[in-house]
């Protein structure tokens, strides 16, 4: 572990403007066009219409993501390896537990032409979207790639420019959305495993995470550039925060599932398939 610290990209100034404003407006934006989809899902069928509650989840995931990626947190984490661990956290575990319980997908799909929404459930369907989405290759890409980026020299690389940094936000939010998802997403999700696969899943990342923070906290071949109080922090926030994390993770995998009626018979019955009414992202 090296003990001197290795300046973020745009400290010099965090603070300013043209740090905050692109990914102010580009979570404005994402959020306005939320709130039209579901504008137009409720005129379509205003019976059926959106959850509120779909709704709420959504813009606390945008406001989880603004509160990592705008100050104070955003500068802090340029300056101190214990903020970059924060904002690791909301932007790769918080945040997207609340995205994908909002059921974008599912949206989308009520709100797309007919032959548009054809199209993207092919792609739903499609074998790299099966294996993607597998719970399995989705927790090898969110937690796995924790041990590259902390044991290797990429953190300290992503912290000297502002374009691989950038990537590692998105690497994060994109990973966390797919492993929440791949766990206990409501959007439709083809061949899915059943629930005691993903609780094993969801119990590999905890391990995982324990270990990876334990290992920061020894300095045990660790490569950041970082005094050595903020990386044992960061582990500790990793550490916690993450079983927190997890814990509601698992809370959701509770709340979106629902047994097979008692008749079902074959390999769904006994694997916990979820039925389609239960992906199907409805208030």
């Amino acid at each position: 572990m090296d003990h001197h610290h290795l300046p973020g990209p745009g400290q010099d100034a965090a603070g300013g403007t043209l740090d905050w404003l692109p990914p102010a407006l580009v979570l404005l934006a994402a959020a306005g066009v939320y709130l039209l989809l579901v504008r137009r899902a409720r005129h379509r069928n205003p019976a059926r219409g959106w959850s509120r509650w779909r709704t709420g989840f959504f813009l606390g995931g945008i406001v989880l993501l603004g509160v990592a990626l705008l100050p104070p947190v955003a500068p802090f984490a340029h300056e101190d390896f214990r903020g970059h661990m924060a904002q690791h956290l909301l932007i790769g575990m918080y945040a997207p537990i609340a995205l994908v319980l909002a059921a974008p997908v599912t949206l989308l799909l009520r709100t797309l032409p007919a032959p548009s929404g054809r199209r993207l459930t092919a792609v739903l369907h499609s074998l790299p979207a099966r294996v993607i989405a597998h719970p399995a290759v989705a927790l090898v890409l969110s937690t796995g790639s924790l041990v590259v980026l902390y044991f290797t020299p990429l953190y300290n690389a992503t912290a000297t420019s502002p374009a691989a940094h950038w990537l590692l936000h998105a690497h994060f939010l994109l990973s966390g959305c797919l492993f929440a998802h791949a766990i206990a997403g409501p959007d439709p999700a083809p061949a899915r495993p059943g629930v005691r696969a993903r609780l094993v899943c969801l119990g590999v990342a905890v391990a995982a995470h324990a270990v990876i923070s334990q290992l920061m906290y020894a300095g045990f071949r660790v490569d950041i550039h970082a005094p050595v109080d903020q990386v044992q922090g960061g582990a500790e926030i990793m550490y916690y925060g993450g079983d927190l994390a997890e814990l509601l993770l698992a809370a959701a995998l509770v709340a979106t599932w629902r047994p097979e009626p008692r008749h079902a018979t074959g390999r769904g019955a006994w694997r916990g398939a979820v039925p389609a009414r239960d992906v199907s992202g409805g208030s």
